[in-house]
């Protein structure tokens, strides 16, 4: 028995502030879902949660949810919304999003990778160096849907600031940290895609999270 889909409060409790009851004790938790056995490493990354007070999602919570989607091996990453697991790739991002929908009213970009992918994304970086000797200054701003870069970004790139865009992601190094970036500040009107970051530190440990998931 797996989940897919639970019936959300008339006003969702994300936005109330209050706690969310147990997603087991939830009308419409559980429903038959249909799988097959084509199960292979994902890497589950979302955007904006748990940031200043603002998209609550407990971990736990959330790692009951995936459990009950049909991913198994369900692990989860620090607080930002990162998991690892086994599933099917097709249509992971759309049940994922349906069920934090449902189950917490959150309405967040989902990025779903498979083991491949993401490992494809990591060896390209260009600053692969630089992020080895600290991986809190270079990012890997993952991206999704149609990207286009405008020009002039470069414009702002200071203090010693380089960036990349590459095939699924834009690589950022920032040597004077990124929440103090001239680049990170403004990239979201110079680049039109869907996108999230990590560092290359925690993107490099969820990495080896879903490696660990088959011993690869």
């Amino acid at each position: 028995m797996s989940w897919e889909g639970c019936s959300p409060p008339q006003t969702p409790l994300a936005k109330r502030g209050a706690a969310h009851p147990p997603l087991e004790t939830r009308a419409g938790y559980f429903r038959k879902y249909e799988r097959g056995k084509d199960l292979e490493p994902l890497i589950l990354m979302l955007r904006g949660v748990n940031v200043s007070g603002a998209n609550k999602l407990p971990m736990a919570s959330f790692r009951e949810m995936l459990g009950g989607l049909g991913f198994e091996r369900v692990q989860t990453y620090i607080q930002s919304g990162n998991a690892v697991m086994l599933g099917e790739r097709g249509g992971a991002e759309r049940r994922v999003a349906e069920g934090l929908r449902s189950c917490f009213g959150l309405e967040v970009p989902v990025f779903v990778l498979t083991l491949k992918e993401m490992a494809a994304v990591l060896a390209a970086n260009p600053f692969v160096a630089e992020g080895e000797a600290d991986g809190a200054r270079v990012h890997v701003i993952f991206l999704k849907g149609d990207v286009a870069l405008k020009p002039g970004l470069e414009e702002h790139a200071t203090k010693g600031e380089r960036f990349h865009l590459g095939a699924g992601a834009f690589y950022l190094h920032t040597p004077q940290r990124f929440g103090s970036s001239a680049v990170a500040e403004r990239l979201p009107r110079f680049l039109k895609a869907g996108m999230t970051a990590r560092n290359q530190r925690s993107a490099t440990a969820i990495l080896e999270m879903a490696r660990g998931l088959t011993g690869m």
